[in-house]
């Protein structure tokens, strides 16, 4: 909803007193990497927190986030990574990527933000959909039995693109 400041005047300021009604979010994860896996799950609990409908699929090397097999021992590794503002050529050494991953982990909790399978619970109890790619379950030789209790399905993507159909689509 938008409320203009009368005639002539061309600004429109969305109005954010008016609860959220209708709206989707899709967010489909890519990545199953420590630091690939938080974005996802912190919009999704976001948007759910606003009262919008949350749909998350998870494909290609994201499915080890619901993967019960390493969804709770994700790693960060600051190879090729500029963002980590250390030198290349560091991230390469024997034991960088348990320190970094190590440190990572140690600054989400500092922050009280759950650690990945507990943010799934999280999501699914407030509501949010849980999906599983039907071409990465296969790729991976992958059964719902190997996944996340909440996933609620391993379906196509285009089941996904229709289930969601009209949603915000973010790709991670």
């Amino acid at each position: 909803m938008t409320t203009d400041i009368g005639p002539g005047t061309a600004p429109l300021v969305p109005s954010f007193d008016t609860p959220a009604t209708g709206r989707k979010l899709a967010i489909i994860c890519s990545k199953g990497s420590l630091d690939m896996a938080y974005p996802g799950l912190i919009l999704a609990n976001a948007a759910l927190g606003e009262g919008v409908e949350v749909h998350l699929f998870f494909t290609f090397w994201g499915f080890d986030i619901i993967n019960r097999k390493h969804m709770a021992d994700l790693k960060f590794t600051p190879l090729g990574n500029p963002a980590t503002h250390m030198p290349q050529g560091l991230g390469g050494l024997p034991g960088m990527t348990a320190m970094a991953t190590h440190q990572m982990r140690k600054a989400i909790a500092d922050l009280d933000v759950p650690d990945v399978p507990d943010f799934l619970e999280q999501i699914t109890g407030s509501g949010g959909h849980l999906w599983a790619c039907r071409m990465s379950a296969d790729m991976q030789h992958l059964t719902e039995d190997d996944l996340y209790d909440g996933v609620e399905a391993i379906i196509s993507a285009s089941d996904f693109i229709e289930m969601t159909e009209g949603a915000q689509l973010l790709f991670i």
